[in-house]
C-alpha cells in the first residue's frame, strides 16, 4: 500500500437512478491518490476545459508503478505529477506508461514520463502511428478538410477559423518515444505478476484499449465507457466516410459480452462505479434514440449543422463546433448505412441528408 494515499473502503455506496453504484465517498485532489482496489491507486489530474478532469491510474509493479494515463501536457499536471511522485507514489520510480489511447488528455504527457524514468510506452498500433501522424500534422491546413466542413453546412468565417487553429494537437502533447510497445486486444499484460486481459474498444478512437484483471474484477474503461456522459464518437476530414457510430455500438455489445457485469469500472472522467452492464445499456438506448429522433427530423433535407438541436441538449459554442459537427456526420452516416437516409450533394458542394 502507498503511504501517502488515502484508503476508501467500498461503504456504503451512493445509487443513481440509471442503476449505478458509486462506492467511494471522496475525490482525491491533484496530487492526491485514493486506494481502490489491491495495488491500485486513483489520481485525479485537472483539465482545463468544460470537462474539468482526468483520472489516471496507478498499478503496483514490483518496486515502482505502471501508469495508465498520463493527463494533458500543461503547467497543472506537470505539477500534480510533482506532488504525486513524491507523495502517494512515495518516490518510487515509474516502470511503464500505458495509455488507453491517443487523445491528448491520455498521452500528453507520456514522453515526458517515458524520458524521465526511461521506460517503454505501450499502446495499440493505431493508437500510436494516429498519434505520430497528429504530432506531425502542424499544418498548413489541407484542402480536403475546409471541404468536409463546408459540406458539412459552416459558413466561410467558421472554416477559416478551422483554418486558425488547425494543427495545435502537439501543443498539448510532449514528444512521444520514437518506438512503443504494441497492446493487442485479447492478449493479457502482467503487471506486478498479475494478469490484465486487453479489451479492445472502438468509435471513440481508432484501437482503444482498456484493462481488466479477472482476478478481482477491477476493469480500467478509459474513455470506453463513462459513468454520467457518452464520450463523443465522431467523423473527422481524415476519414470523411467512415461509420464510427456502428463501431462503437458493436463494442458495445462486445464489452457486454466480455467484461462481467461484477466489475469495479474505473473510468477516465467522473468516478468508479459498479453496474456496468446497466451503463452499457443505457448508452447504446442513448444512441438508438437520437438516430429515431434524428430519422424525423431528416422529414425535409438537412445539412450536419441543421440538427445540432436533435442531437444535443445545450447550444453549441464555437469551441464545441468541431466536435459536435464529427457527432452529428457519424449519425447521419450511420442512418445511412442502415438504408433509414440518403445524403445529396448539392450544386456547391454541401451535404443534405433526408428519410426514405
Amino acid at each position: 500500500m502507498a503511504e501517502g494515499a488515502a484508503v476508501m473502503r467500498e461503504g456504503e455506496a451512493r445509487s443513481d437512478r440509471a442503476g449505478l453504484t458509486y462506492p467511494f465517498e471522496a475525490l482525491p485532489k491533484p496530487g492526491d491518490a485514493i486506494v481502490v482496489a489491491d495495488g491500485v491507486l486513483w489520481l485525479r489530474f485537472p483539465l482545463p476545459m468544460a470537462l474539468d478532469h482526468i483520472n489516471l491510474w496507478a498499478l503496483r509493479d514490483g518496486e515502482g508503478w505502471a501508469i495508465v494515463d498520463t493527463g494533458l501536457d500543461f503547467p497543472a499536471s506537470r505539477e500534480a505529477w510533482e506532488v504525486a511522485l513524491a507523495g502517494p507514489l512515495e518516490g518510487r520510480p515509474i516502470t511503464q506508461v500505458i495509455c488507453t489511447h491517443m487523445h491528448p488528455d491520455h498521452v500528453g504527457l507520456a514522453g515526458w514520463l517515458c524520458a524521465r524514468f526511461d521506460v517503454p510506452l505501450k499502446m495499440s498500433r493505431l493508437e500510436y502511428v494516429t498519434l505520430r501522424m497528429l504530432m506531425a500534422d502542424t499544418g498548413p491546413a489541407p484542402e480536403s478538410g475546409a471541404q468536409f466542413y463546408r459540406a458539412c453546412g459552416w459558413s466561410g468565417d467558421q472554416v477559416e477559423g478551422w483554418r486558425g487553429r488547425f494543427g495545435q494537437f502537439a501543443k498539448a502533447v510532449s514528444e512521444p518515444p520514437a518506438a512503443y510497445h504494441r497492446l493487442t486486444a485479447g492478449e493479457t499484460l502482467l503487471i506486478d505478476g498479475r494478469a490484465w486481459k486487453l479489451v479492445g474498444g472502438d468509435g471513440h478512437s481508432p484501437e482503444h484499449i482498456c484493462l481488466l484483471r479477472e482476478d478481482d474484477d477491477v476493469f480500467i474503461a478509459g474513455d470506453q465507457v463513462l459513468p454520467r456522459i457518452s464520450s463523443n464518437v465522431s467523423v473527422w476530414p481524415t476519414e470523411p466516410e467512415a461509420d464510427p457510430l456502428a463501431d462503437w455500438l458493436t463494442s458495445l455489445d462486445r464489452l457486454e459480452r466480455e467484461v462481467p457485469d461484477r466489475v469495479l469500472v474505473l473510468p477516465s472522467h467522473g468516478e468508479p462505479f459498479r453496474g456496468l452492464h446497466a451503463r452499457l445499456q443505457a448508452l447504446r438506448r442513448g444512441h438508438e434514440t437520437s438516430l429515431t429522433r434524428l430519422v424525423r427530423r431528416l422529414s425535409e433535407p438537412r445539412r450536419a449543422v441543421d440538427v445540432f438541436g436533435t442531437l444535443f441538449a445545450r447550444p453549441i459554442s464555437a469551441g464545441l463546433l468541431s466536435m459536435a459537427t464529427g457527432e452529428s456526420v457519424a449519425h447521419l452516416t450511420c442512418l445511412v448505412r442502415q438504408g433509414r437516409a440518403i445524403r445529396e450533394t448539392d450544386a456547391e458542394g454541401v451535404w443534405r441528408w433526408r428519410a426514405v
